[in-house]
Order: C-alpha cells, then sequence, then structure tokens
C-alpha cells in the first residue's frame, strides 16, 4: 500500500510540483494551501508524512505543528525558504523532523523523504527493549516510558534515543548521529542533533539541566551514561 504525504504550501506551482513527482515515485499525495487547511487534511487524510512550508497565510507552518503534534507524532519535513539557523532550530524544537531550505532538489528531497520514513519502519528482527533505570524503550511498539509514564516523542528522537541506549558509554559524534537519522548528512547541518538531544532532555531527564542519562562529550557529541 502507497505511502500518503501531505504537501503543505501556499503556493499552487510548488504544491503541484512536489505531488506530480512524488506521485510519480509511487507515493498517494494530497495538499492543503495553509496550516489551517492541513489539519483538516491530516485529520481526514492521516499521512505517513508532512511536507510543510513555515510562511503561510491563514495558520503558520510553526503553529501547525503546536497544534498537531498534541495529536499525532507523523513525521514533518519543513520546507523553509528561510535561512536563518534560529528558524530552523525552532521548527525542530516544535517537533519537526527535519527541513530542507528552499530551492531544493528532487533528488534530495525523495532521499530525505525515505531517510525519515525508514525510521518509523523497524524490521522485525531489530526489535528489542532497552531499558535503564526507569527509562524503557521499546523498538516493536515504538514505545518509550519513565517511571512507567509513556512519553511522546517525535521519530527522531525515538531513533536518537535508542541509537544511544543500544550502545551505553560509547561516544557518538554528531555528524555520526546525524548519519543514523538521516542516511547521509546532506548539509551537515550537525546543530539538528543538539535540537534533538535538548527536547529529549526535557521530555525523560528528571532534571533536564543536569542530565541523568544522556551525558555531553564537550568538544565531540553524545553518549548514554553507563550503568
Amino acid at each position: 500500500m502507497p505511502k500518503t504525504i501531505l504537501v503543505v504550501d501556499d503556493q499552487a506551482n510548488v504544491r503541484a510540483t512536489l505531488a506530480d513527482y512524488l506521485s510519480e515515485m509511487g507515493f498517494r499525495m494530497v495538499t492543503a494551501s495553509n496550516g489551517r487547511e492541513a489539519l483538516y487534511t491530516a485529520r481526514q487524510a492521516k499521512p505517513d508524512l508532512i511536507l510543510l512550508d513555515i510562511m503561510m497565510p491563514e495558520m503558520s507552518g510553526y503553529d501547525f505543528i503546536r497544534t498537531y503534534r498534541k495529536e499525532r507524532d507523523t513525521p514533518i519535513i519543513l520546507l523553509t525558504a528561510k535561512l536563518e539557523e534560529t528558524d530552523k532550530v525552532l521548527g525542530l524544537e516544535l517537533g519537526a523532523d527535519d527541513y530542507l531550505t528552499k530551492p531544493f532538489g528532487m533528488r534530495e528531497l525523495l532521499a530525505r523523504i525515505q531517510a525519515v520514513l525508514r525510521r518509523t519502519e523497524r524490521p522485525p528482527a531489530e526489535a528489542e527493549v532497552l531499558r535503564a533505570d526507569d527509562l524503557l524503550l521499546d523498538r516493536s511498539r515504538r514505545l518509550v516510558q519513565v517511571a512507567g509514564r509513556p512519553v511522546a516523542l517525535t521519530p527522531s528522537e525515538f531513533e536518537l534515543l535508542a541509537a544511544l541506549m543500544a550502545a551505553p558509554g560509547r561516544v557518538f559524534t554528531r555528524a555520526e548521529l546525524l548519519l543514523k537519522l538521516q542516511g547521509t548528512t546532506f548539509e551537515g547541518v550537525e546543530r539538528t542533533i543538539d535540537v534533538h538531544v535538548r527536547n529529549l532532555r526535557t521530555k525523560i531527564e528528571p532534571d533536564p539541566a543536569q542530565p541523568r542519562y544522556i551525558e555531553t562529550v564537550f568538544g565531540v557529541g553524545y553518549r548514554f551514561r553507563e550503568e
């Protein structure tokens, strides 16, 4: 069954171009022209992935994420014409999984989509339960719990935590972690990892300012605390 992708952009030519190309690649496409319309469409179509413009009338991409993340953890890739790093970081902090800066190539877009979708489709052979004190991660059920309480993670946050928990004590560089999430480093935006780690700490750490699980190795990257 083909995966459904929702394209949200206020420019009709962008929606049409992306829909035509991705349809040829085997995806089922639905579109929306602003964040408000996208909320309705997403609730009806239940897409497997969302391509989301930031600057739109009615409701911006940021406001869409703020609302939709309360309902579902569908992967979101931002399509942004903004070049400021703070704009990209804000999108990641709100729960986006990745971003592309316009203009971008269709082959790179397809590669990013495939990489993000792979994060949500782990084969049964990789299913396992990882534990550390009161933190539990279950790959097969895509479940994370802290002291028995379910914690909602984005696909990127889930895969990042799984990679770290699977190798406690091992130091990962930001580039290595970015490679695990994207399948390639593309623009090499290692700041993306910092944002995901900050989000993870907020969700799983008793005190994010004094991390108990995810440790920073200054000048290198991150590691999951060894027992």
